[in-house]
């Protein structure tokens, strides 16, 4: 039956290959939305023991209790998710979206603002969802993290070019709330209060699995297809996932050299081969995984840099799990870390708002924001 409906969900793919989506229309007309300088600063109200805990988070290992007991007790960066293909494999996205709220993680800030979705298209405009996600950081603070299936990691590879202005556009802020776009090209930093444009605009981080292959003949990838193994400045951390065979995106022993991912820049590139019996289709099938407690512990425990010291699996039958538990790695890393920026921004403010005018509050290195794409 697996065979069965990886052959029709093929089927179906190749046959509405060339067929974009429609744009949303707009739910009211389009105006500005562009927040005073500090307003996200101040609306975002952490308790203080909280804030203890988040600044005392090591990112690097973060437990099941972390994520209960501290993290989920504050916002956290939105999950911008693209599927692959077409709607069948669209449920495969909102499966890996249950996983991760499963894992704890708020379903508010993986869904759509503007129309409730689990994800989004691999065929829309790169553009709009380049300033969708300017939108965002602008908004909440924090920045999103993007996550790629199959075709979704092309346009999550074209996003990261369209931020860093690979293809000479000057990307407008995209509003999901009136899917529209805005008339600037500019942002408020919520961090910073300074106004910086879109273009050069870093996102946290961004994986994809499955990318390239037959996909990149398609005209609406033509313009990523020669960068497509390149990552720009405008991630810090990536993370491409290959399959040991891939029928769809092309890939078997061998070709490791074809399917690296490589930074042109100071982003932190990865390249992870999953075992070669991994579908490349069903990859994001992945709700079930958390449902199971054994299974949910094994995944918090997951450690990509200490594989010597990796509990045998609960389940060695589970499907996808390794893919799962490094994404979820990765989620729950940039979780804690934009959250420790968020806080440090928020005690700058205060103290350079109680400092005496005739004087700059201080910055010491543990209150330090780095802007994002700035250095």
């Amino acid at each position: 039956m697996r065979t069965t409906h990886l052959v029709a969900i093929a089927a179906l793919a190749l046959a509405a290959a060339g067929c974009g989506t429609a744009p949303n229309a707009p739910n009211e007309a389009a105006g500005n939305s562009k927040p005073l300088p500090g307003a996200v600063l101040k609306s975002i109200q952490i308790g203080p023991d909280v804030e203890q805990r988040i600044l005392a988070l090591n990112p690097e290992h973060i437990s099941e209790e972390d994520v209960r007991d501290t993290l989920s007790k504050a916002p956290a960066p939105r999950v911008y998710g693209i599927h692959g293909g077409v709607y069948p494999v669209e449920l495969l996205m909102r499966s890996f979206g249950r996983f991760l709220t499963g894992m704890g993680y708020p379903e508010k800030r993986i869904r759509d603002a503007g129309d409730n979705s689990w994800s989004y298209s691999p065929y829309g405009s790169g553009a709009e969802q380049a300033g969708e996600i300017a939108w965002y950081y602008e908004h909440e603070g924090m920045r999103p993290l993007l996550v790629g299936h199959s075709q979704g990691g092309i346009q999550v590879v074209k996003i990261l070019h369209e931020l860093a202005g690979s293809f000479g556009d000057n990307p407008q802020v995209f509003n999901p709330l009136t899917r529209q776009f805005e008339n600037r090209t500019t942002i408020v930093d919520p961090l910073t209060g300074e106004e910086r444009p879109v273009i050069g605009l870093s996102v946290a981080y961004a994986s994809v699995v499955g990318t390239g292959g037959w996909s990149l003949a398609l005209p609406v990838h033509w313009a990523v297809a020669s960068r497509i193994r390149t990552i720009p400045d405008t991630v810090d951390d990536f993370t491409g996932y290959r399959i040991g065979i891939d029928f769809f995106a092309m890939d078997a022993p061998g070709f490791e050299n074809l399917k690296t991912f490589h930074a042109n820049g100071k982003a932190n590139v990865r390249n992870v081969t999953l075992p070669a019996e991994y579908s490349h289709v069903f990859v994001p099938a992945t709700a079930d995984l958390a449902k199971d407690p054994a299974m949910k512990t094994w995944i918090n425990a997951f450690d990509p840099n200490d594989e010597a010291h990796r509990a045998p699996l609960p389940n060695p039958n589970a499907s996808n799990v390794l893919w799962a538990a490094d994404v979820w790695y990765g989620i729950k890393k940039h979780w804690c870390i934009e959250l420790q920026r968020l806080i440090q921004a928020q005690r700058a403010s205060a103290a350079q708002s109680h400092a005496p005018r005739s004087m700059a509050a201080p910055s010491g290195p543990d209150i330090a924001v780095r802007r994002p794409g700035i250095g």
